[in-house]
């Protein structure tokens, strides 16, 4: 017997949010297993959107569950995680409440099919009944982002747009308006979510990779890699999957991009051969690695939590805490003292990480022991501004009327 139309994307929702709540697997893996079986795009997208939106309104989802029963179900309960998949699919993608009950009941079975279909029918009826205008974060999520928290909530609201980075940033006025995007910073296109990649101008041709405009600052911040030899030695470490090798070489840098993984290597290779720019591959341990050349710049884009990507990673809200955390400063660290000790004289040095965890991010740059070259804000896109001390910090609460940005911090020095 052949599964009731749209069952099989509201399974792999649930099996995406479990393996993420109960097992602290990453979204991007699960959705990898969960998907693979499933018939046609449409279906895949569909459980991407109920997954990344139950996770992303997870805490209001569980209080409108628990304001409707007279005792709380465990937060590992089956009916639980389909309820939140209810309530998601017809409070943010506007799935009508039959069509809800038809897809997902289905997921259960006996007493707990009755207690879904009960509550889920109690909070329907309820007039007026809403989600807030931005997601809540759990306690400790809210309390480590401290001030900035409601802005970077707000920002979790809508799932970010795609962001082009160009190999040519002369052609940014025309490859905006050909493809027709927007522009937020030189060499920079942003386009709808949604907008297919492979059916951009010139996609083939390698003129344009993926990248989100925060992620593409730290490289920015060393500037043009020309010089009277033919150009300058940057190291770009923990390289893949390439976004800012492509950039440095593109810049004129003689590119050395290191990383531990072959696999993600693999990536940057791809990018580089689509682009038809030239970078050296290395894979090694940064931590036992010895370069045998002085390089003019290096650039460090650490392992990190990445809690700075939750727009489009909404796992990370929930399965990062203070023991991830102090595991990625204690390599960070370990990196950035690597990494100042083979700078020559007169060499720069760019830190960066996709997080907004003040463990990674302040208290790492505070601890180098070079010369800070503050950032400034004309290097910056219009929108955007340095800290008063000249560290530079994005979050998603940012840009908001251009459509926002991940969360990244990202200092430079000098020796």
């Amino acid at each position: 017997m052949s599964d009731i139309p749209g069952l099989p994307a509201r399974r792999a929702a649930l099996q995406m949010i479990d393996a993420v709540l109960h097992r602290g697997e990453t979204l991007e893996t699960v959705e990898r297993n969960a998907l693979r079986r499933m018939r046609g795009p449409a279906d895949q997208a569909l459980a991407r959107a109920i997954a990344g939106e139950t996770l992303r309104w997870l805490t209001d989802l569980d209080l409108m569950i628990d304001s409707a029963m007279k005792k709380p179900l465990p937060h590992d309960a089956k009916p639980r995680s389909v309820l939140r998949l209810m309530l998601a699919q017809w409070l943010r993608l506007d799935t009508p409440p039959h069509a809800v009950i038809a897809t997902a009941l289905p997921l259960l079975s006996g007493g707990p099919r009755r207690l879904a279909h009960g509550v889920f029918s109690t909070l329907t009826k309820r007039d007026g009944l809403t989600l807030p205008d931005a997601p809540t974060l759990p306690e400790d999520v809210a309390f480590r982002w401290g001030s900035r928290a409601g802005a970077i909530a707000q920002g979790l609201v809508t799932p970010p747009p795609l962001d082009l980075a160009l190999k040519d940033w002369s052609e940014t006025e025309e490859r905006a308006r050909s493809m027709g995007g927007t522009s937020l910073a030189q060499g920079h296109i942003r386009l709808p979510r949604g907008t297919p990649i492979d059916q951009l101008p010139s996609y083939k041709d390698g003129d344009w990779w993926v990248q989100d405009l925060a992620a593409t600052l730290p490289a920015r911040l060393l500037g043009p890699g020309a010089n009277g030899s033919g150009g300058k030695r940057v190291l770009d470490l923990c390289a893949a999957p390439g976004g800012k090798t492509m950039q440095l070489a593109a810049a004129g840098w003689k590119v050395t991009a290191l990383d531990i993984s072959e696999r993600r290597l693999g990536k940057v290779r791809q990018n580089l051969d689509r682009t038809g720019l030239e970078a050296e591959i290395i894979k090694a341990n940064a931590l036992t690695w010895e370069p045998a050349k002085q390089f003019d710049a290096i650039l460090i884009d650490a392992p990190c939590t990445a809690t700075g990507t939750c727009r489009r990673h909404p796992d990370v809200i929930h399965r990062i805490g203070d023991r991830q955390i102090e595991e990625q400063a204690e390599l960070q660290n370990a990196l950035l003292e690597r990494a100042a000790g083979w700078l020559p004289e007169g060499s720069m040095l760019v830190y960066a990480v996709c997080s907004l965890e003040n463990s990674e991010g302040i208290a790492q740059a505070e601890s180098v022991g070079l010369t800070q070259l503050p950032i400034t804000r004309d290097e910056l896109p219009e929108g955007l501004e340095p800290t008063e001390d000249g560290w530079l910090r994005t979050d998603p609460g940012m840009l908001g009327n251009s459509g926002g940005l991940d969360g990244f911090f990202v200092g430079r020095w000098r020796k």
